[in-house]
């Protein structure tokens, strides 16, 4: 992903927008599909800005203070949630569950076998399994219709 800084000739507002490449944002852009958000204008242009350099992982600018550890004796996710958000993920969790069981498990064969229905070439079915970031951005990108599964599950067979 690529960010740009964009501007809107009619009201010279500045936003930022997040492409695949400068060829999606070209694309996108010919195609009128990149639009100011604050008025709407067509019109968007690339801004001036500054390049974005990233260091590696593992290295700090010299200037920049390590941040220290949190005290061993506070643990993190000390308080408990109010009861509203409780509710709120066990139904979320029990929607999940029974939408599940209209679905069949495919596994690692995910991305290949919705890709697969989105052209025609399997029987829609509901499913759900197991996709690569990388593979869920190509299906996105064909336009394959997908969602994540929105609490963890153990596939089968995985099953204490």
């Amino acid at each position: 992903m690529i960010v740009f800084d964009l501007e809107c000739r009619a009201g010279g507002h500045r936003f930022e927008g997040w492409f695949a490449s400068s060829e999606d944002f070209a694309g996108q852009q010919a195609r009128g599909l990149v639009t100011c958000p604050v008025c709407g204008a067509p019109e968007v242009d690339k801004a001036l800005s500054a390049p974005r350099l990233s260091r590696k992982s593992n290295q700090l600018p010299a200037s920049m203070p390590v941040p220290a550890a949190p005290p061993v004796d506070v643990p993190v996710a000390s308080a408990p949630l109010p009861p509203e958000a409780v509710a709120m993920l066990k139904a979320v969790a029990a929607a999940q569950s029974e939408m599940l069981k209209a679905s069949t498990w495919v596994g690692k064969n995910f991305a290949e076998d919705a890709r697969a229905m989105h052209y025609g070439e399997k029987d829609p079915a509901l499913i759900h399994g197991q996709a690569s970031p990388a593979e869920v951005q190509g299906l996105i990108e064909e336009g394959v219709p997908v969602a994540p599964v929105l609490v963890p599950i153990v596939p089968p067979g995985e099953v204490n």
